[in-house]
């Protein structure tokens, strides 16, 4: 070896640079890089840190290779070159090395970069120590955080699912559902809600987790849910030896469980207790301090979600006992159609509002089919419904027509302390002859499906909502007069049944008609259908429904008694008057003598309506006795009798009676109190 060799393989003057006795006292090895020769001397205890001895090391950094894993010389390699190159005076880093044995250990490297006047790096000093140990703390303390963050975020996850029970069910759910249980550690849970004295077991689990005569248990009773809520304190159990002691008459039935540890904890809101949560646990012992805080604070949060869910539920019970209060008990039969009615509760809110359905009774085997809503979603919403039925009732069954019941339906709403408004339709519908005068305020149009399933809007023309009518002086409802065919159904509901969410009105129209058309033909099954189609796709406004369908046994009747108030100024009324006499006809079987009897009654009213004060009363019925005969009555106010006079060739007037008396079989005029009856008779064949 020459002397150049030799003085490259020589220590340099101030080595070690250092010197320090406390790396030795801490087990840290020290090296010197010579960066110009390449050189990197080491000291005893850093060849020990490597595992290696002093032969086995010629002062060159390869030789370190069997000792440091490709992977890791590859990563040291490239931070030094980073460190050197970009004027940094140090850096550190952990690497794993292999020790004589095989097993891998962590070292932890410290170096700093010593450079000439020009900048230039020239040497590296630093030390190697052995970090197995110290990782392993650092990876225990992980572990810990680790479990610590898991805890907590148990309890923000829990409470976070929480916020969105409603009900108590909600809450056992979510403590329940194999998720739950798995986040909470515990293999099976109980839960029981405090009544009066008595604890009543409202969740268990899993399957098998139940011991008979539980359900309901005192609270002075030596169980464990009952202590925590006599003492208002958790009780921890430590073991299964500790819970066999501790409760012996509970112990002989949960010991097949597994259980090895449990916590009760005591449910208190505002202050006072609610009720009692077990958790049992199958594969612990013990529960730390902090463990122990954060499984008081979870029952805190579910104490909370159970007051609000108890509240919740009493304000539905309230809620929903004063809204089928306000509907009515019992549908009265319809002699001539078949009725089926709906009411479905909105799923927020307190879950109730201000729908409502009636089917009103009125005179001549007519009756008032009435859809309606209430604005609002509360309490409030349904006591206003349930005056405005009853007003709208007792309107309707005084015998005014439909306009009318609508107009002062609205006037009473308006003059009710109350800032709501409603929508409401009101179809008069006579089953024998199928006529329906129709009202809307402000509602949604009715549907009408046909014999054969296709089902259509009837667009009828419509007024303000009942109260704002009233408040803007628009009181003039108009009616719309539609045939209901033998067989047709008239579909009446509230806007929650076409509301989608996330969808526009005519889309939820398109799917009603699609439902109705493709529902069953059962009217009582169709009606239900139409309620679990909303519940199905979330609705979250409360329905009603209310669906009449005329009999097809009653597309001909061997007779009956219409009659009709006709008012004064009120084309709508003589208009709806005509379709009733046209349609009745037909229903009794008299459809050739139609044109006729129509006629004649136009005639009648008319005279009526032009020559006296009042409106006219019209009634049309079929007589009894050996020929069959229809009659015409129309009374009013006036005692002046008509009289039958020529109206000459120009004259406009004084040929109704000529009419009547061309037309009919027979006709005449009766006093009736106060004023008159002008009737007339034709003699109808029934068509068998």
């Amino acid at each position: 070896m020459d002397d150049r060799v030799a003085g490259a393989l020589s220590l340099p003057d101030d080595w070690p640079a250092h010197p320090d006795l406390s790396l030795a006292l801490n087990r840290m090895g020290s090296f010197d890089w010579d960066l110009d020769s390449g050189l990197m001397h080491m000291d005893e205890p850093a060849l020990e840190v490597f595992d290696m001895s002093a032969e086995e090391y010629d002062n060159r950094p390869g030789s370190l290779s069997p000792r440091v894993p490709a992977e890791e010389g590859t990563r040291l390699d490239a931070m030094v070159s980073q460190a050197l190159k970009s004027g940094r005076e140090n850096y550190g880093a952990y690497f794993r090395r292999r020790r004589r044995d095989g097993t891998l250990r962590w070292t932890h490297t410290q170096g700093f970069i010593r450079r000439d006047a020009e900048g230039r790096p020239r040497r590296i000093i630093g030390i190697v120590r052995d970090a197995t140990q110290e990782l392993a703390a650092s990876a225990a303390r992980r572990t810990v955080d680790e479990e610590r963050r898991r805890r907590t975020s148990l309890v923000q996850s829990t409470t976070a699912a929480l916020a969105h029970a409603r009900t108590v069910k909600d809450v056992t759910d979510v403590l329940k559902n194999s998720q739950g249980l798995a986040h909470l550690g515990a293999t099976s849970l109980v839960m029981g809600l405090l009544e009066g004295s008595r604890i009543h077991l409202v969740a268990d689990g899993p399957e098998g987790a139940y011991v008979t005569g539980t359900r309901y248990t005192r609270v002075d009773e030596p169980y464990p849910m009952g202590e925590v809520i006599r003492t208002l304190k958790p009780r921890f159990i430590e073991s299964a030896e500790d819970f066999a002691a501790s409760y012996p008459i509970l112990w002989p039935h949960i010991s097949h469980l597994g259980i090895t540890a449990a916590a009760y904890l005591p449910l208190i809101a505002q202050a006072r207790p609610i009720g009692a949560l077990g958790l049992l646990y199958g594969d612990r012992e013990g529960f730390p301090g902090d463990e122990r805080n954060l499984l008081v604070a979870l029952g805190t949060s579910i104490a909370q979600s159970l007051q609000r869910a108890m509240l919740y539920e009493q304000e539905h019970d309230l809620a929903e006992g004063l809204q089928q209060a306000m509907l009515p008990r019992r549908i009265p039969e319809v002699a001539g159609a078949q009725v089926a009615v709906r009411y479905r509760s909105a799923r927020l809110g307190q879950d109730i509002g201000g729908d409502w359905y009636d089917i009103i009774p009125l005179p001549g085997g007519r009756v008032g089919a009435v859809i309606g809503d209430v604005q609002g979603h509360d309490t409030h919403a349904a006591a206003v419904m349930g005056q405005l039925r009853i007003v709208l009732r007792a309107y309707a069954a005084e015998g005014h027509r439909p306009a009318t019941v609508m107009a002062r339906a609205s006037v009473f709403l308006h003059e009710l302390d109350t800032d709501r408004f409603a929508t409401c339709s009101y179809a008069e519908v006579d089953p024998v002859t199928g006529v329906v005068q129709l009202v809307r305020a402000g509602h949604v149009d009715p549907l009408v499906r046909d014999v054969d399933g296709s089902c259509r809007k009837l667009a009828a023309d419509g007024g303000l909502p009942l109260g704002l009518s009233a408040e803007f002086g628009q009181l003039d409802y108009p009616v719309s007069t539609i045939d209901l065919d033998p067989g047709q159904t008239m579909v009446l509901y509230t806007d929650g049944l076409v509301e989608l969410p996330g969808a526009d009105f005519d889309q939820g129209m398109r799917l009603l008609e699609s439902m109705v058309r493709d529902g069953p033909q059962d009217l009582q099954q169709l009606a239900d259908r139409l309620c679990e189609v909303v519940d199905e796709r979330g609705g979250q406004d409360d329905v009603a429904v209310l669906l009449l369908r005329r009999d097809s046994a009653h597309a001909r009747h061997p007779g009956g008694r219409l009659q009709q108030h006709v008012a004064q100024n009120d084309p709508e009324a003589l208009t709806s008057c005509r379709h009733m006499i046209r349609a009745a006809v037909r229903a009794w079987g008299a459809k050739e003598r139609a044109d006729e009897v129509e006629l004649a009654a136009d005639e009648l009213v008319t005279n009526a309506l032009m020559h006296t004060d009042g409106g006219a009363i019209v009634t049309i019925r079929i007589l009894a006795g050996p020929e069959r005969r229809l009659r015409v009555d129309v009374e009013d106010r006036s005692s002046a009798l008509p009289r039958r006079r020529d109206a000459g060739e120009s004259g406009v007037s004084g040929r109704g009676l000529m009419l009547v008396d061309l037309l009919a079989d027979v006709w005449g005029v009766e006093a009736r109190g106060g004023g008159k009856c002008v009737w007339c008779e034709f003699a109808v064949v029934e068509h068998r």
